[in-house]
């Protein structure tokens, strides 16, 4: 599976987790960066999904601190009922900066990383943190026993988490379904 496919697959399965916790909700916000290569993949693969299941999708894009600013400003004059937020190591730095404007905008989002939800973010789903940490360590390893890093393969994820925030959904006034909660990895009290 190429790296295109399992963005879009990632992006399209937060998509629906966002469907399953606002089933009335019609219309989705997506944050990227257009400058990030998987761009136009993924806005392709969210925009057929949101059509499959009677939702539009808005697409609302970052170069910089200033400009994620400006997207959550542009949601005042055409709100969104939710959020998804795209793997970018840009947006990733922005962290707290998103996390805290879609709070302030009450604005209920995913995030592909469950630190996101850690400081606050209502949910994540993406590739497991600790997953991540044990294959730096064995590539650190081999590395320290000799191996030229360009030699080694590429490891994709293969243990995914979901990760809900219940203090961030009371405090956006949501009610979390059960079934959301009992097909994720972690809640956060």
């Amino acid at each position: 599976m190429s790296g295109q496919t399992r963005y879009a697959e990632l992006g399209t399965k937060r998509l629906g987790l966002l469907h399953e916790l606002l089933p009335r909700a019609v219309r989705f916000a997506v944050l990227l960066n257009p400058n990030n290569r998987n761009t136009d993949a993924l806005t392709r693969d969210l925009q057929a999904t949101a059509s499959a299941i009677g939702k539009q999708v808005e697409v609302l894009t970052a170069r910089s601190s200033g400009e994620i600013d400006a997207a959550f400003a542009s949601l005042s004059q055409r709100p969104a009922d939710a959020l998804a937020v795209t793997p970018d190591q840009l947006l990733d730095s922005r962290r707290v900066q998103i996390v805290t404007l879609a709070t302030h905008y009450r604005l209920p989002a995913i995030y592909p990383f469950r630190e996101n939800v850690e400081i606050g973010g209502l949910m994540s789903y993406g590739s497991s943190a600790a997953e991540r940490d044990r294959q730096v360590g064995i590539y650190t390893g081999r590395i320290l026993k000799g191996e030229k890093p360009a030699d080694l393969p590429v490891i994709r994820a293969a243990k995914f988490e979901f990760v809900i925030n219940l203090q961030t959904a009371r405090v956006l006034g949501l009610d979390v379904p059960a079934t959301l909660l009992g097909t994720a990895d972690e809640v956060i009290e």
